[in-house]
């Protein structure tokens, strides 16, 4: 049902672990094939996968207020209720802090959504000109093509590589990020600015 759409998933670590594990599939191939006895049946499932969940089982940890009480031991055995597989699978990870409460009345300054969305709208031309396709779908071949980085961008990929253990999928999968960031800055070139953003959106490989 979510298909070229939006799959929104909330409090992610509360699904039953197998439910989580079958999102593998179509994540990876766009395709998620299901088997009923003596028949199988392939279906496309391009979507995009967008996750919630605490920071910890209260739901405090980091709040400016120090409520939060979880042992270190609780912290992550609720947070590897999420696998190092599925993780891999998804490209963006971050982290959002609690709004203090004198933030909360103070006027917006950042950019408007139209503004944000022609930025999009051009970087997403950008990719379709050059590749044919969205960089989100190319394939392995395709990203040592069009996402290699620059000497430096390549120097710190491998610093990332080795401090982080980052897999190969994750290493595509910042490759990926990296040309997106380099698209949206209308640059040509991955350099070693998109590679250092698109490494800091891997927060949960940093735990």
């Amino acid at each position: 049902m979510a298909l070229h759409g939006v799959l929104f998933l909330d409090e992610l670590p509360e699904f039953e672990r197998g439910v989580l594990e079958v999102l593998r599939e179509p994540l990876e191939s766009g395709h998620i094939t299901i088997s009923r006895a003596a028949r199988r049946a392939d279906f496309a499932a391009q979507f995009q996968l967008i996750a919630a969940m605490n920071p910890c089982p209260c739901g405090y940890l980091g709040h400016y207020s120090g409520k939060c009480r979880c042992t270190p031991d609780q912290v992550a055995r609720y947070r590897s209720r999420i696998s190092g597989p599925l993780l891999d699978r998804i490209d963006i990870q971050l982290e959002v802090p609690a709004v203090p409460q004198q933030d909360l009345l103070k006027s917006a300054d950042g950019e408007s959504s139209s503004v944000i969305r022609h930025r999009v709208e051009q970087a997403r031309q950008l990719a379709l000109a050059r590749q044919g396709k969205p960089n989100a779908r190319l394939a392995v071949s395709e990203i040592d093509e069009f996402c290699l980085p620059d000497e430096a961008g390549i120097s710190l990929l491998q610093q990332a590589i080795s401090r982080l253990n980052l897999s190969a999928r994750a290493y595509h999968r910042v490759l990926k990020v990296a040309r997106t960031i380099a698209d949206l800055a209308g640059s040509e070139r991955v350099c070693i600015p998109h590679i250092a953003e698109a490494v800091q959106y891997r927060k949960m490989d940093k735990q």
